[in-house]
């Protein structure tokens, strides 16, 4: 027997993992006591990858859609079938033809985070959806504005933090989401052993809200207005606090003005929050020794999504907690890279049909089947998804099995035939987790301490399959008229050569004037995301900067530290770090206040009395892509309808019975779970399920299918960053 210690990557913690494994197989799978991070933490997913990477219903070989069924093809027949039908439909409609779909796999995996962009590029399409306007555009636009760039996001600093406030967020079950830490639930419970206080908001009495200090149930979709309403109060009584922040903010005045009307009065109807309640809290913040304040996925996938995250970090600065100690604060990642100071804008190009802007070089997931189906110039006439599930977790699935089904050509890169491959052409498989080595780019520039932990890969690739970044460059040459068959260490040798010039000519690397052909054979990993790796952990704020440091860090340190290397708690990087034009947080964007006056007009809206929908989260599911793992999905159903015990007597709906819930965009059947612990007027059902579509190839979801939740989204989005509403939909409930 042989132990392999990694980093998990199914979802944002990054647990460390102690994996037992003999004559390739898996044998037990634990948590990793001396992982620096995770310290021996794990859920219950992480002890799955094993089964995972044994699934039988997991693609080994390519297929080739032939008279409407899948069969198994090599792979110079999968890239040449995609050459002789992607080539001629950009020769005759150009590149925007061809949409791109990127899945949320992608940033669990390294080639997924480095080579899905140079695909991107490669292919020069303006057509990218992702899952990013699905869940958290918020964050990517205020902070944008904010701080100057969509990836200076702070994290609350939980590990010191004296008062928490969360909205919309249930890390008990999620893990955490843009703000990675292995075990959150230990973590909050230090904030209240050391003294603190956990106020949760949200409209169900989550598990995170039932551990918490407070539980403050808030009507969905109104966390804006509730957050306005702390600005107002702190603002009104004269306790803005900036800090050490004072000489670095700009806009305190345009804001005060803003949120003038957003008393706690005002919107206590709205929100279904005591003004009191509201006054307190405000005031609370204010006088804690210190205080964060974190809303995440239930505040970002409302029609208020970019002002609610705006307002989160709003209440960080004029608290005084932003950019300290116990505050909210950002991470400084191994692999982060200098910024560009620059103005943050989006709408550089838009959405053919409705016009819709485009942002971080993205457009709305929720506009992607209007853009196939509606003919035109411009009209998007192939797909290529990478590593998601689109028709289970965006927006109106309905009217997008209708989009996909339309299309003249489609192609997926995916470990399995799911519900959106299946309408593929061709399915290019790639590796499991297991089979490749990994590293977090994206969740170690949002951890909540500065952690870098490299996993090697644990079993070499299975017979005739390929890595994802050959893949990805075997994809990108083939539609762009270089041959389905090119030399791919060639192309790795020039997109990476392409990288090193771009940081030897930046003045601010530390490899700059510097030979690249010296840097180039300066650098290990071989071809691929590990030479990519060593050379941004080299050139990063702790490498070696190739000599400069010789107790700098590289890859090969990496690799003798298989528990990780600690790099320190979270430290203030302001102002220098800033990369705002002016050199100042922007506390009052243009682009924000004039969205303000929206958000007035729906303070007049009356409740009618009816019920609206929100998701939610189960510790045991990760989207639409562990629901084949039998161990992850057996017991008690737990894709049902949960309502109040007063709605159900109200409409005559019982516990355990079925129930028919309809919204303009569609009507799901589901199995009902009456509880009180989430609050009158509002139902809901989890996200990702509705594995009962004819095609896939998914013997363990299709036994217990649950209903899809996106059947009843409408399409509708909050209009500044593109993110998909899937919360506080109206929805009617009636016994099925």
């Amino acid at each position: 027997m042989t132990t392999h210690f990694r980093t998990c990557p199914l979802c944002e913690a990054t647990c460390g993992l102690e994996v037992s494994h003999q004559d390739g197989q898996i044998l037990r799978i634990r948590g990793d006591r001396d992982d620096v991070f995770s310290h021996g933490f794990i859920c219950p997913k992480g002890s799955t990858l094993g089964k995972l990477d044994q699934d039988p219903d997991r693609l080994l070989r390519p297929l080739i859609k032939r008279n409407g069924r899948h069969g198994e093809a090599t792979w110079d027949e999968a890239f040449a079938l995609i050459e002789s039908n992607i080539t001629p439909i950009i020769a005759e409609h150009g590149a925007n033809a061809v949409a791109v779909y990127l899945g949320n796999p992608n940033v669990h995996s390294m080639s997924g985070s480095l080579y899905t962009r140079v695909f991107v590029k490669m292919l020069r399409s303006k057509s990218i959806f992702s899952a990013a306007t699905v869940d958290q555009m918020p964050k990517h636009v205020s902070s944008g504005y904010m701080f100057g760039h969509p990836d200076l996001i702070p994290v609350p600093d939980i590990d010191r933090t004296a008062y928490l406030l969360m909205l919309g967020a249930n890390p008990y079950e999620s893990n955490g989401s843009l703000a990675t830490a292995p075990d959150w639930p230990g973590r909050l419970e230090a904030i209240q052993e050391r003294g603190g206080r956990v106020v949760v908001v949200d409209p169900r009495r989550t598990k995170t809200a039932a551990v918490s200090d407070e539980h403050v149930p808030i009507r969905p979709g109104t966390d804006a207005l509730f957050l306005f309403a702390l600005a107002n109060v702190i603002i009104e009584a004269d306790a803005v606090d900036l800090g050490e922040l004072r000489d670095h903010v700009e806009g305190l005045d345009e804001l005060a003005a803003a949120v003038v009307g957003f008393e706690p009065e005002t919107v206590e109807a709205p929100c279904g929050i005591p003004a009191t309640t509201i006054r307190r809290i405000a005031l609370e913040l204010v006088s804690a020794e210190s205080a964060a304040v974190y809303g995440r996925i239930g505040t970002h996938t409302t029609e208020f999504g970019t002002m609610a995250s705006w307002m989160v970090d709003v209440l960080n600065v004029i608290t005084g907690n932003l950019d300290r100690a116990g505050g909210a604060m950002f991470p400084r990642a191994a692999h982060e890279q200098p910024r560009s100071r620059r103005q943050f804008q989006t709408g550089r190009w838009s959405t053919r049909v409705r016009q819709l802007p485009e942002a971080r070089g993205e457009l709305p997931v929720s506009a992607l089947a209007e853009e196939i189906l509606e003919p035109g110039p411009g009209q998007i006439k192939a797909m290529i998804t990478i590593a998601g599930n689109p028709i289970l977790s965006t927006p109106n699935s309905g009217r997008l099995e209708e989009a996909m089904a339309s299309l003249d050509f489609m192609v997926s890169i995916d470990v399995y035939l799911n519900e959106t491959s299946r309408h593929s052409d061709v399915i290019l498989p790639g590796t499991t987790p297991l089979r490749r080595p990994h590293y977090d780019f994206a969740f170690y520039q949002l951890a909540v301490r500065n952690i870098a932990n490299y996993s090697p890969r644990l079993f070499g690739s299975a017979d005739d399959s390929l890595d994802e970044w050959k893949i990805l460059l075997r994809l990108g040459a083939t539609v762009t008229g270089q041959g389905f068959d090119p030399d791919v260490g060639v192309l790795d040798d020039g997109v990476f050569g392409m990288m090193i010039g771009s940081a030897t000519a930046d003045p601010s690397s530390p490899i700059n004037g510097r030979s690249p052909e010296e840097v180039f054979a300066a650098t290990t990993g071989g071809r691929g995301p590990e030479r990519m790796l060593d050379f941004l952990i080299r050139t990063g704020p702790y490498g070696d900067g190739y000599g400069i440091d010789p107790n700098g860090l590289t890859l090969e340190r990496l690799k003798h530290s298989p528990h990780g290397i600690d790099l320190g708690p979270l430290q203030p990087r302001f102002p220098d770090d800033l990369r705002t034009p002016s050199g100042k947080v922007e506390l009052a964007p243009p682009p924000l206040l004039a969205d303000v006056p929206r958000l007035r007009e729906a303070m007049e809206r009356t409740a009618n009395g009816g019920l609206t929908l929100i998701g939610r989260r189960h510790v045991r599911s990760n989207n639409s892509w562990m629901h084949n793992v039998d161990v992850l999905v057996k017991g008690k159903d737990r894709c049902t309808l949960q309502m109040n015990t007063s709605d159900a007597a109200r409409l005559g709906v019982t516990d355990g019975g079925r129930a028919k819930v309809t919204s303009t965009a569609g009507t799901v059947i589901a199995s009902v779970d009456i509880t009180d612990d989430i609050m009158p007027g509002v139902v809901s059902l989890p996200h990702g399920w509705g594995h009962d579509l004819e095609g896939t190839r998914l013997s363990v979801a299709s036994s217990k299918p649950g209903v899809n939740a996106n059947t009843l989204s409408t399409g509708d989005m909050d209009p500044i960053s593109g993110n998909a509403v899937l919360n506080g939909i109206p929805v009617d409930v009636v016994p099925a």
